[in-house]
């Protein structure tokens, strides 16, 4: 699937809440599960997705509201309603852009956003400065993922860097409303120009989150914001923004197998397509239903819905 864009503003519901402080009604430590159960809650989901059949989850067959299934036996359902969408979207989402007239070193995204030769020079060294700091900060989350007493995994840490021409366009697209910004200074605040996925299992994901939370801060990092979205009806997780002590901001996104599976493989497409000006209405409502009824079998974890909101003001 390549390296993904992933949400920057899930489907919020209504939460007002906003804490100012992280440590409050913390929950209690329960028993620790065995280290080694790292990763296996995942694998094993996805394995049980491979092995279940067609005739089992047919596309369109709802479950009786008495006897619902899980996530993981609807999931084929899922995947065969998003093979079907996928048929009906047309093959090019946008005309081609014309960059003939475009100055040599120049850059012009597919949706239209330019640089000229000297900003795009200064593009591509902040990229390469947002580069430099990841190896560091990558270290420090694997090293929060090792540390985890609650069995937490990273998921698509192949991915954790946005692909370069993503960044441009960011920049490009920035730098239309703030012409004096440079790309440094934009980038600096692109909060998921490096990103990052915990995994927990639903028994112990509040737990799991503190203790992320706590490690990353005892890293040196500071958490600037965390938008809880599992009350959403479109999208399940918390997602939280950091920024290291020489200023790189990055996000970390923490999931359960679940929510993580439908946010990857079965929901990505169609946020995309909801996001795109050029569909219609009527498709878009379509979508949305979709991403709704595919969240209404994720398991919530037990007290999530209680993990408060959080923004720093300045941010």
């Amino acid at each position: 699937m390549g390296s993904l864009d992933l949400p920057d503003e899930p489907d919020e519901s209504g939460r007002a809440e906003v804490a100012r402080g992280g440590g409050a009604g913390r929950p209690r430590t329960p028993e620790l599960p065995d280290p080694d159960e790292r990763g296996r809650a995942y694998e094993a989901a996805r394995a049980h997705v491979s092995a279940e059949t067609a005739q089992e989850a047919s596309p369109g067959q709802r479950p009786d509201e008495t006897d619902r299934r899980s996530y993981w036996d609807e999931a084929p359902r899922f995947m065969e309603m998003r093979a079907e969408q996928a048929k009906c979207w047309p093959g090019g989402q946008r005309a081609a852009v014309d960059r003939s007239a475009d100055p040599p070193g120049s850059y012009r995204s597919d949706g239209g956003f330019y640089l000229n030769p000297a900003r795009h020079a200064e593009t591509v060294r902040a990229i390469g400065r947002v580069r430099e700091a990841e190896p560091g900060i990558s270290a420090d989350v694997q090293a929060t993922e090792r540390d985890n007493r609650y069995g937490g995994w990273l998921e698509g840490f192949g991915n954790r860097l946005k692909g370069e021409d993503r960044l441009k366009e960011k920049v490009a697209e920035r730098l239309e409303g703030e012409p004096d910004k440079t790309p440094a200074e934009i980038l600096r605040k692109v909060p998921d120009a490096i990103r990052y996925t915990f995994c927990l299992r639903p028994e112990s994901y509040t737990q799991g989150y503190y203790a992320i939370k706590d490690q990353l801060e005892s890293s040196g990092y500071e958490m600037y914001e965390s938008r809880n979205s599992w009350n959403a009806a479109e999208y399940k997780g918390i997602n939280t923004r950091w920024v290291a002590p020489e200023g790189q901001q990055f996000e970390v996104q923490v999931h359960t197998a679940e929510s993580f599976h439908a946010k990857q493989f079965v929901t990505h497409d169609a946020y995309e397509r909801i996001r795109n000006p050029l569909v219609s209405d009527e498709e878009r409502a379509e979508l949305k239903t979709f991403q709704r009824e595919v969240c209404s079998h994720i398991q919530v974890p037990n007290d999530a819905r209680d993990i408060p909101d959080f923004k720093k003001e300045g941010f």
